[in-house]
């Protein structure tokens, strides 16, 4: 009993340590997925505009109604604020597409899933531009202008400013809203950028289609290759020919005085 009772424990042991395994796996996991998502946004207080290009092979019917699945939802918000910047798609033996998106960050994986579904992912890049110093040129550029067009919209009010100083004024107040409407859509667009992130996705058909598809092109084309050289052939005979004549009655003529001395001799 005692030697039972010891193999029992000794049991319970070991599944108890692999439920503690397991369960620390699956946690670890899910840390370093939240890690791998947080890195792939701008932290707190930067200025980070996030751009992935992803490059996927798909068999070549599969590439078209791909690009419509992702351009739909993108356009239909699936994954958040979207919108698409580019579309293009080539048909053919060797069919392939591309679509542009600029996406909330949080639709930036779910998007490339979507688009790489039951297909093979063949590079992925990553690249993020630092836009502080445009965030902060633009930033200083508003309020040195607004400072400015507080100031001038102060001294015209003054009544004794003659005609001439009034309408040098105003010209200038124009400037200095139409520098404030820049920079205001500068400042939009930097805030976009950062917000948002730019998601280009190329899909090529596999390997084994464009293997398929080159030979069918090489089939194809070896009639034209076989008369455009039996047509060269012919060129390069037809401008020997007269050569070869000429030179052939020159060599008949000359070794027949050549018989005629030596019969001579």
């Amino acid at each position: 009993m005692t030697a039972a009772l010891r193999r029992s424990c000794a049991l319970v042991g070991m599944l108890l340590a692999l439920m503690l395994a397991v369960g620390c796996s699956k946690h670890d996991a899910r840390t370093a997925g939240v890690a791998a998502e947080a890195a792939m946004a701008s932290p707190e207080g930067a200025f980070l505009a996030y751009e992935h290009t992803v490059q996927l092979r798909l068999p070549g019917g599969q590439i078209a109604p791909r690009l419509k699945a992702v351009a739909e939802a993108c356009q239909g918000g699936k994954f958040g604020d979207c919108a698409v910047l580019q579309l293009s798609q080539s048909g053919g033996d060797t069919a392939s597409g591309a679509i542009e998106v600029r996406i909330a960050p949080r639709g930036v994986e779910p998007i490339i899933a979507l688009a790489s579904e039951k297909g093979e992912v063949t590079r992925r890049d990553t690249r993020a531009e630092d836009l502080a110093q445009q965030v902060a040129d633009t930033r200083l550029t508003q309020a040195r202008l607004k400072n400015e067009h507080a100031r001038l919209g102060e001294y015209q009010q003054r009544k004794d400013l003659a005609v001439a100083d009034l309408l040098t004024i105003s010209q200038r107040l124009s400037e200095i809203e139409a520098g404030l409407e820049q920079a205001g859509r500068d400042a939009a667009q930097q805030h976009r950028r950062i917000d948002t992130q730019k998601v280009t996705i190329q899909l090529d058909s596999t390997s084994s289609q464009r293997n398929r598809s080159e030979i069918g092109r090489a089939l194809a084309e070896s009639g034209g290759i076989f008369t455009t050289s039996l047509a060269y052939l012919i060129r390069v005979f037809a401008g020997l020919l007269p050569l070869l004549l000429v030179g052939g009655a020159l060599s008949w003529g000359g070794l027949k005085l050549w018989r005629r001395r030596r019969r001579r001799d």
